[in-house]
C-alpha cells in the first residue's frame, strides 16, 4: 500500500511540475523596444506569439531622451540584467562620441540618463551608432558594443557614398555600468559593418549584423559566431535577408526556430526571416504585424504581472 501511495504521489508530482513549466512559458510576454521618426524616445510593443505585435500605451513614449547634446533616442536595446533590473543603451546622436544608458526595475520609472563617452579618446571617431548590450554569464559582466567610423581606417572598404561612413564594431565591458574597460575592436569582417546583435546559443555566441557596404550595395543581414562573447568572431555568412535593404536585426528563439526581425527602412516597414539551423532561412514578413511607423530596436521577455503593470 505504501509503495502504491508513493507511486501515485510521484506521478502527481511530475504532472504538477509539467503544468508549472507550461504555465511559466505561458506567463512570458514578449516586448519589443523601438523608436519612431528620428529618435523621439522609447516605445514598447508586445506579443504573445512573436508574430502579432501591438503598441503599448497607444504608441506613446515611455521615456523621453535627455542624454547627449542632440538628445535623440534611436536603436533602444533593453535586456534584463543579472541583478533583475532592465538595462537600456541607445544612440543619442548621429555624430557624438558616446551612447545613452539608463536602468529601471519596472520599465516605467527610469534612472537618470547617462552619456557614456566610449569613443571620446579617439580624435578621428565620427559617431557611435546602434549600441547593444549582452550579459556574459561566465565572466559575470556586461558587454556594450556599437558601430563607429574612425576617419582614415580601413581605406580598402572606403566609399564616398553614404557620407563616407566606414564602420567597424567596438566594445567595452562593465560589471556595474559605472566603471568601464578601455574601448576595443570587436569585429572587423573586411567590410563596412553596423547593427550587431549578439545572443548566446548553448556554448557559443551568435552575432547578427548588417553588411553596410554601399558599392556594390549589400545592405543585408548576415551571421557570425564565436566561442567567447568578446570574440574573435568568424567570417560573416552569406546574406539571410533578400534583395531589399535591411538593418537593425533582433532575434527571438521560439522552441527550435530562430526568428530574426529587421527594419526594411527603404520600404518603411518591418521584415522577418526564420530558420531552424541558422543556415537555411525563409522570409515570413507577410505573416507578421507591427505598429505603424515602428523602427528597429530589441526583443526581451517580461512576466505577465510585469506586463499588466505596463498597461
Amino acid at each position: 500500500m505504501r509503495k502504491l501511495l508513493y507511486f501515485v504521489l510521484l506521478v502527481f508530482s511530475f504532472s504538477s511540475c509539467a503544468v508549472a513549466q507550461e504555465q511559466t512559458a505561458q506567463d512570458d510576454v514578449y516586448l519589443f523596444s523601438y523608436f519612431k521618426g528620428n529618435g523621439d524616445g522609447l516605445h514598447l510593443a508586445y506579443s504573445m506569439d512573436g508574430y502579432e505585435w501591438k503598441a503599448l500605451k497607444n504608441d506613446s513614449v515611455f521615456l523621453k531622451p535627455t542624454a547627449g547634446n542632440d538628445k535623440l533616442m534611436r536603436d533602444p536595446c533593453i535586456i534584463r540584467g543579472a541583478d533583475g533590473r532592465f538595462h537600456m543603451v541607445w544612440t543619442v546622436s548621429w555624430n557624438e562620441k558616446g551612447l545613452g544608458y539608463a536602468s529601471s526595475e519596472d520599465l516605467l520609472n527610469w534612472s537618470e540618463q547617462q552619456f557614456i563617452p566610449v569613443m571620446a579618446h579617439e580624435p578621428n571617431a565620427r559617431n557611435t551608432w546602434a549600441p547593444e548590450v549582452t550579459y556574459d554569464d561566465e565572466k559575470k559582466q556586461y558587454m556594450i558594443y556599437w558601430a563607429t567610423t574612425i576617419t582614415g581606417l580601413y581605406p580598402e572598404t572606403q566609399s564616398e557614398k553614404d557620407d563616407a561612413y566606414n564602420h567597424r564594431m567596438y566594445y567595452v565591458t562593465t560589471k556595474d555600468f559605472e566603471t568601464f574597460s578601455d574601448t576595443k575592436l570587436l569585429y572587423e569582417p573586411g567590410f563596412n559593418v553596423i547593427d550587431a546583435s549578439i545572443v548566446k546559443d548553448n556554448n557559443r555566441y551568435v552575432m547578427f549584423l548588417k553588411d553596410e557596404t554601399r558599392e556594390p550595395a549589400q545592405k543585408n543581414i548576415k551571421v557570425a559566431y564565436s566561442n567567447n562573447l568578446t570574440g574573435p568572431y568568424s567570417a560573416a555568412s552569406p546574406p539571410i535577408t533578400g534583395s531589399y535593404w535591411a538593418e537593425g536585426p533582433t532575434t527571438l528563439k521560439l522552441d527550435d526556430k530562430w526568428l530574426v526581425y529587421f527594419d526594411k527602412y527603404i520600404d518603411h516597414s518591418m521584415g522577418a526571416v526564420q530558420s531552424e539551423d541558422l543556415k537555411n532561412w525563409v522570409d515570413f514578413s507577410d505573416k507578421i504585424s507591427f505598429p505603424e511607423g515602428m523602427r528597429h530596436g530589441s526583443i526581451f521577455k517580461v512576466t505577465k504581472a510585469e506586463f499588466e503593470r505596463l498597461q
